[in-house]
């Protein structure tokens, strides 16, 4: 099974705050989004997913790795 390994924010965001929305555990908007420092994001693989399919720029990048 694949959990999450890193999630980033590619250059191009547009600041809607979706992903603040769908999931303001890991994201936060100050310029643009941003993840947050420290947050431990296999506890949040649901939203981190619906974020970025949510994404209306698609610059959720999310890595995954087997385990």
């Amino acid at each position: 099974m694949e959990q999450i390994k890193k999630v980033t924010i590619s250059p191009g965001c547009i600041s809607c705050g979706t992903c603040e929305v769908v999931c303001p555990e890991v994201f936060y908007i100050k310029d643009v989004s941003c993840v947050k420092d420290g947050v431990d994001i296999t506890q949040h693989e649901g939203c981190i997913k619906e974020a970025a399919q949510m994404c209306p720029v698609q610059v959720i990048e999310i890595v995954l790795e087997e385990s």
